[in-house]
């Protein structure tokens, strides 16, 4: 069998040895990057259909919010941004375990004429392993990209629904003002007409210290409508709108204390999905694979590829070969201790995060309670207090006892509980939507994001 393969003419025998190599060289698409390439179409079909933008919300003044959540996460271009990042990253997965581009080589010997004309084809070849290892690595990166990605989807859906929370308590704010200016000019119609009757003494005060309250709101007002621009246009911004697109639909929304589950639960839910720590969690499996990556760079590399004299008569076959060396320990055992510092240093973040996750979650709770203690303070004792005075200032004031002008600033007072009580829920859902963010649970069903919050290689 020797002598008959001699025999086979050199055209023959070396595309076949070619063949031969490159398909035992081939390495298949692991699980981790069939699943990444699977997971980047899937949302991509959902993000950005055929390239171009999907169907958005139809938003109304009456939408909840977690319609304008899922228009701002399928519109707003840092969404757009992490996503082609992260799909950038998957599809630089498969060069990484692909040979290296075949070089065609030309020599020619030329004395006084062209003695000889030797056209050539070389490839180099690095080992399966170092190659499935280069691929591993590079998994992990596009997981790390993934990472990214959805802490960029929960970043605009926190923002927006921070947004939102504004817009309504700006829009509560200024409705009780307009009250209150109903209260104050009650009161003053009052002063003027006891200073006028000549009932009591130091009306001219109260005229005076009520007239200095109008004006105060009236400019508490002009600043309120001032900031209410501001934050609409900061709500049109987080809905990836740019100032030339045509304004939304401005949410008329009433804002309610959103409902928790139990520190427990969100500390298991924290623990499971938050973004950063699925992110750091990434780049630990990311370290490991590098790992694996300077290890296999003991193995050696080589190339192996052959020259024809065109020339020559019979044909002349000029085979090559090389194989790199090694042999330089010193380098590659750095390289290791350098990939398994950023191990060690990677698992460190992981612990460090888990750390200010628990301790920013015990200060949004504190906050949450802080808000509820104070809402239910003026629910529960004041506002009913002032209702009650508010009814024996009206019943002394029939039997002559008290003054009419004590019932409008009762319930000036009322109302200027009722504007802390809403600054005090507005205190709360902001701390409830950082909550959210840290637990993962922040984007309306249907989000783009999302069909994998435990997808792993």
């Amino acid at each position: 069998m020797k002598f008959v393969s001699l025999l086979v003419p050199p055209r023959i025998v070396f595309p076949l040895l070619v063949t031969g190599v490159l398909a035992g060289c081939t390495v298949a698409p692991s699980s981790g990057e069939k699943q990444a390439r699977d997971q980047v179409s899937q949302i991509g079909e959902t993000l950005r259909p055929s390239a171009q933008k999907p169907v958005l919300p139809d938003l109304r003044t009456d939408s909840p919010v977690g319609e304008f959540v899922r228009f701002a996460v399928l519109n707003h271009p840092q969404v757009e941004a992490a996503y082609h990042d992260w799909r950038a990253s998957v599809s630089a997965i498969a060069p990484t375990r692909a040979l290296p581009d075949p070089q065609i080589t030309f020599e020619a010997d030329i004395s006084d004429m062209l003695m000889t004309f030797m056209p050539g084809l070389m490839f180099d070849f690095m080992s399966r392993g170092k190659r499935s290892a280069m691929a591993a690595e590079m998994t992990a990166t596009s997981i790390v990209a993934y990472r990214t990605y959805v802490a960029a989807v929960l970043r605009v859906a926190s923002d927006a629904r921070k947004a939102w929370i504004e817009l309504a308590f700006i829009d509560e704010s200024i409705r009780l003002r307009e009250s209150s200016v109903g209260a104050l000019e009650q009161s003053l119609e009052i002063a003027n007409t006891d200073y006028t009757t000549g009932r009591g003494m130091g009306t001219l005060a109260n005229q005076v210290r009520v007239t200095n309250d109008i004006a105060k709101v009236r400019t508490e007002l002009a600043t309120l409508a001032d900031r209410r621009t501001a934050v609409r246009a900061r709500f049109k911004s987080t809905l990836g709108l740019s100032p030339t697109d045509r304004d939304p639909a401005w949410p008329q929304v009433t804002l309610a204390p959103t409902a928790l589950p139990s520190e427990d639960e969100l500390w298991r839910r924290a623990s499971a999905a938050n973004p950063e720590l699925g992110r750091m969690r990434a780049m630990v499996d990311m370290s490991i694979a590098s790992i694996d990556v300077a290890r296999k760079a003991r193995t050696p590399d080589f190339t192996i590829g052959g020259m024809a004299d065109l020339k020559a008569d019979p044909l002349m076959l000029r085979p090559t070969a090389t194989v790199t060396l090694p042999i330089w320990k010193e380098k590659i055992a750095a390289n290791i201790a350098a990939a398994e510092a950023r191990r060690d240093a990677s698992v460190a973040r992981v612990t460090a995060e888990q750390l200010n996750i628990a301790a920013e979650l015990a200060q949004m709770l504190y906050m949450v309670r802080e808000a509820d203690r104070m809402i239910a303070y003026i629910d529960n004792t004041a506002l009913p207090n002032f209702e009650r005075a508010i009814e024996t200032i009206g019943a002394g004031y029939q039997s002559g006892m008290t003054s009419p002008g004590m019932i409008p600033e009762t319930q000036l007072m009322a109302l200027t509980m009722r504007i802390e009580r809403a600054g005090a829920l507005r205190e709360r859902e902001n701390a409830v939507t950082e909550l959210m963010l840290l637990t993962a649970d922040i984007t309306p069903a249907g989000a783009p994001m999302l069909a994998a919050t435990t997808f792993h290689p």
